[in-house]
């Protein structure tokens, strides 16, 4: 019989009841919202160069990998 163990040093900022546990996680989310900033939209020229890149490179797969090309051509018609 094998036991584990996880052993983890006592924060003094951990939640001590279920309202400050739902705080903290409220806030958490807050912060991540936050902090991500919102893509600009790209524009037609750049999404055509990309597609066109990928199917650059499953054209390279194709001989050694042909499973691996239909993927990136799949993805590449997705834009």
């Amino acid at each position: 019989m094998s036991t584990i163990t996880f052993p983890h040093a006592a924060r003094n900022e951990a939640p001590s009841t279920y309202a400050q546990n739902v705080g903290y996680a409220f806030r958490s989310l807050l912060a991540a919202l936050l902090a991500v900033k919102p893509q600009q939209p790209a524009s037609p020229r750049s999404t055509l160069r990309d597609q066109l890149a990928v199917f650059r490179l499953a054209r390279d797969y194709e001989a050694l990998s042909p499973n691996l090309a239909a993927e990136l051509r799949f993805i590449a018609s997705r834009g």
